[in-house]
């Protein structure tokens, strides 16, 4: 189980820019190195409309792009709410980009009333995240989002 009050912390003090490029990048690793049993953690942005564009990344090569339509990454996208998958092979319209995959949690990220993109995380293991976890990953989404300059990104 994770202290993410600490994580947060950790991650504020890390994300030292305002560069969004930059934060992504070290969200990413961070979540990494941080969050046991993960495959892949990682941003996804809507650079075009209704599209999700995949961004910094750790991990296995990733599907790109995924259209709001289909995927645990376009639900989020386009309910703007948060997706916990606890088996992603029962979601019919799941994109398997890694077949290790078992479970999902993607983050919608949403600036001035628009989807900017979404954090993804897979894990091998089925059912590996519970309401804390959610919970928890919102917080460090929070931080990610209040120490980027995301409305002024493109």
């Amino acid at each position: 189980m994770s202290d993410y009050a600490f994580l947060a912390r950790q991650l504020e003090a890390l994300l030292d820019t305002r560069d969004a490029l930059t934060n992504m990048a070290q969200t990413c690793a961070f979540i990494m190195q941080e969050i046991s049993e993960l495959n892949w953690a990682g941003f996804y942005l809507q650079r075009q409309p209704e599209t999700l564009i995949l961004g910094p990344f750790q991990g296995k090569p990733a599907c790109n792009p995924i259209p709001f339509s289909q995927g645990v990454c376009g639900a989020a996208a386009r309910s703007r709410q948060t997706q916990r998958v606890d088996d992603v092979h029962a979601v019919p319209d799941h994109i398997t980009c890694d077949a290790a995959s078992r479970s999902e949690l993607v983050v919608p990220i949403v600036v001035q009333d628009r989807v900017w993109g979404v954090l993804d995380l897979d894990s091998p293991l089925k059912s590996r995240f519970s309401a804390e976890d959610q919970a928890g990953i919102e917080t460090l989404v929070t931080v990610f989002a209040t120490q980027s300059d995301l409305a002024n990104w493109s």
